[in-house]
């Protein structure tokens, strides 16, 4: 394997600095592998700072995102994962091990997380098209025998916030977006969000399924 196809990164700062342009530079495919959000989220929120993300839109770039069920150890961590299903990536929880934490990128790159070393974690960034092609079987592998987020989450009656009862009303009800944001007190855009992490929440595919499912677990709302 030649030299410049392998590169060793120490720490989030020199992983930002030499390859933050990789993360914002997808355009197919995004796919992380991870125990918990935080092994990468420190490293690619800064990547995608300044709205650098690309765009998850149908026919664009797809992210999907593997995690065990450490990341989901609380409800705030459950309300991360949540969040980020509502931005438009996938989500899956696989309760075996994971080979690798990673990331591959347009099947052309490779990210390899490894374990911290004197509290600084390496990462390995491979371009060496076997290595990738072999890191990303391995994600596919684990996809497959994963379950959604969703699902995973849907197991157990969820717990609503009062605030999140109220959204449910006025979808019940047909109030407009504009009108129920204005009776929550928040910006538009804020209860759009909110409602879109309600639907991940509850595994509904539509607002009105959203209701269903709340009656279902709840006996009304």
């Amino acid at each position: 394997m030649r030299s410049d196809q392998i590169v060793t990164l120490r720490g989030e700062q020199e992983l930002v600095r030499r390859a933050g342009d990789l993360f914002a530079g997808a355009r197919q495919e995004f796919l992380c592998a991870a125990a918990d959000p935080f092994t990468w989220s420190a490293g690619v929120n800064a990547a995608f700072a300044g709205g650098k993300r690309p765009p998850l839109t149908p026919g664009g770039l797809s992210m999907r995102k593997l995690y065990t069920p450490q990341a989901l150890s609380d409800a705030e961590a459950e309300r991360r994962l949540l969040r980020i299903a509502a931005s438009g990536a996938q989500i899956r929880i696989c309760v075996a091990p994971l080979a690798h934490e990673a990331i591959v990128i347009d099947r052309r790159i490779a990210i390899l997380a490894g374990a911290p070393v004197r509290g600084t974690r390496t990462y390995t960034v491979v371009r060496s098209p076997d290595v990738v092609d072999g890191v990303r079987s391995l994600f596919s592998a684990a996809w497959e025998t994963a379950g959604d987020l969703a699902g995973y989450v849907g197991a157990r009656p969820p717990v609503l916030s009062e605030q999140a009862r109220e959204i449910l009303r006025m979808l019940s009800a047909g109030y407009t977006d504009e009108t129920a944001c204005r009776r929550l007190g928040v910006s538009l855009r804020t209860y759009r969000r909110r409602v879109a992490e309600l639907m991940v929440t509850l595994g509904a595919t539509s607002r009105f399924q959203a209701g269903v499912r709340a009656r279902e677990f709840d006996g009304g709302v």
